[in-house]
């Protein structure tokens, strides 16, 4: 059980978790926290030679980071193997590297493994270029946090792969170099990202799973408010792990707190700096139709759409899906324009299908939505086809299976 633990917190130390969370506090605004505020780690030793904090590389490098979010990635990419020529032995550039593959794979959900190889092998290679920093000096910070970083990226990517041993292995690594990694916090807010997370999700977990519980004895224990402060407070000041702050805390909003203003906040301000990223842009798309602001959800939907159709970097099915969801529902409520929204529904069931996510909730609300809408205009034979799909997609408890049952039995003769 210990074992399964290890691997599901440092998965989780590099992913969102999809739970319900209670109401989200007051207390959201990201240019309210100090360093005094977070419960640092006092200082320790100095940052000499140390590229992470390396104010002329953090300049030299900014345009390059903005890129690879802006999913410019061979931009980012020239610059990050330029680097790496001039530091081949130092693990940064090959983490940049990774990284870059990594957002390469976000937007798809996960699901292409179209670069595994290649983010695998950055990350091995950044933890082998930080071993070899570790060896040397065993209190170098700096490469206790690209070995806790590169090995908790790894286990990520191995658990949605089901390599369950070898995703079990890097996160146990990642958990232990990240208390190593801990005695820098005070140095740079790029060392307390992992604290933070670990905070917070430490005791969702124990929150969320009951049966956990007895084995989350093993690890010291967290604090969830204290885990947002401090991912706020990266996510104003961090150069590298800044933007994954706010990527984190609009997850952590949106899914667990139930604060989907916070959350329409941060990725308000991430779409702004980074229009061309996808999944920012889709997220965005979805937080503005939960909070009832169509005008602007139509809008970025439509650019979603413009985008996928000029085939740019991220924009995959999965955005598609997104997008066609949200034009539909606002066609067939906002403007009863019904073809536009039948139109729009059947974008969003291929682009689920495409992607393989017929279990998904668009999915199943397009088809319920195309029944309703052929029940409406008296097409009960079309009606009945697709309340017939959402009978076969849904279990017995799900509510679209009791309409569509309902619909079934009072129409038996069609």
């Amino acid at each position: 059980m210990k074992k399964i633990v290890l691997a599901f917190l440092g998965i989780i130390l590099t992913n969102f978790a999809f739970g319900q969370g209670s109401k989200a506090q007051s207390d959201t605004s990201i240019r309210e926290v100090t360093i005094q505020s977070v419960e640092v780690i006092p200082a320790a030793g100095n940052i000499k030679g140390m590229l992470l904090m390396d104010k002329d590389i953090q300049y030299e490098l900014e345009g390059a980071v903005d890129n690879m979010y802006n999913f410019k990635y061979e931009l980012a990419e020239k610059q990050f193997k330029s680097l790496r020529r001039r530091y081949p032995h130092h693990p940064l550039p090959y983490f940049l590297m990774g990284l870059s593959q990594w957002w390469k794979i976000v937007p798809t959900n996960i699901q292409t493994l179209e670069y595994d190889d290649l983010f695998f092998a950055y990350m091995d290679s950044t933890i082998q270029k930080a071993e070899k920093l570790y060896d040397q000096n065993n209190k170098d910070y700096e490469a206790a946090f690209f070995l806790s970083a590169a090995n908790g990226f790894a286990g990520r990517l191995h658990s949605e792969r089901s390599n369950w041993r070898k995703a079990t292995v890097a996160s146990k690594r990642s958990l232990e170099y990240l208390e190593k990694a801990k005695a820098g916090n005070g140095l740079s807010p790029e060392f307390l990202f992992g604290e933070a997370l670990f905070n917070y999700y430490s005791i969702w977990i124990h929150e969320n799973y009951k049966m956990l519980r007895p084995v989350l004895a093993f690890f010291p224990s967290g604090d969830k408010r204290l885990g947002i402060k401090q991912l706020r407070y990266v996510a104003n000041n961090g150069f590298y792990t800044g933007t994954e702050a706010k990527f984190f805390l609009m997850k952590i909003y949106a899914n667990e707190e139930g604060n989907m203003e916070a959350a329409l906040d941060l990725v308000k301000g991430l779409v702004e700096k980074y229009p061309n990223n996808a999944y920012f842009q889709r997220f965005y798309a979805r937080a503005l139709f939960v909070q009832g602001h169509f005008t602007m959800a139509e809008r970025v939907c439509l650019d979603i759409l413009s985008k996928l159709d000029r085939r740019m970097p991220g924009y995959e099915a999965v955005s598609g899906r997104y997008a066609s969801y949200i034009l539909a529902y606002i066609n067939q409520n906002k403007y009863r324009d019904f073809q536009k929204a039948k139109a729009y529904y059947q974008n969003s069931i291929t682009f689920a299908e495409m992607s393989n996510e017929r279990d998904s909730g668009y999915f199943v609300n397009s088809y319920l939505n195309l029944a309703r809408i052929a029940k409406q205009e008296r097409e009960l034979k079309t009606a009945k086809h697709y309340y017939g799909i959402v009978l076969e997609a849904t279990d017995k408890k799900h509510a679209a299976n009791k309409e569509a049952k309902d619909f079934m039995k009072s129409h038996k003769k069609i």
